[in-house]
């Protein structure tokens, strides 16, 4: 267990400090916009309790938001993907159901599996983001490219970073 709350710790702090420091940085023409640190919230263990959850994502999202000068857009969304996770697991996990410790990844859980879980998380994410961002309904066109295209650009992203991180099982 403490290992699995140092290891959580380490994601967070490494995945604040790989946003706000690079990723931030990288705006393509205005529409991409990556933003991995949604990888946190994807990647907890599912035996985290739904409050925890929230509680960690705010912490996530507003810590992104103090670094970013947004009054709470990041926090939102966040909490909003958060939110949505236990239901989205709860349709896509087996039956039989899970460890409690384990955290969902690419090794453990195949390709297709994660693909969809995290794709589904990110788009959620990203356009609760973006249309709070925008807060214009008449700007809806903006709002489905800017997500279209940040999503694909950072499933890019939780992709790599799994081949990169993820440790085989056996």
């Amino acid at each position: 267990m403490n290992n699995v709350l140092l290891f959580n710790i380490l994601r967070f702090v490494a995945l604040l400090l790989l946003q706000v420091g690079v990723l931030n940085q990288i705006q393509f023409g205005g529409y991409i916009n990556p933003y991995l640190y949604i990888l946190f919230v994807i990647m907890l263990p599912f035996g985290t309790p739904g409050w925890l959850s929230l509680i960690l994502s705010f912490f996530m999202g507003i810590s992104i938001d103090m670094f970013c000068n947004t009054p709470g857009i990041h926090a939102s969304a966040t909490v909003f993907a958060a939110f949505i996770r236990p239901w989205l697991l709860a349709g896509l996990l087996p039956r039989d159901g899970v460890e409690p410790d384990v955290t969902p990844n690419i090794r453990v859980f195949g390709f297709a599996w994660f693909f969809n879980y995290s794709a589904i998380m990110v788009l959620i994410h990203h356009i609760f983001l973006f249309l709070i961002d925008v807060f214009k309904l008449n700007a809806l066109h903006i709002v489905l490219w800017r997500t279209l295209m940040s999503v694909i650009f950072t499933m890019l992203l939780v992709v790599l970073s799994q081949f990169l991180t993820a440790k085989k099982t056996k």
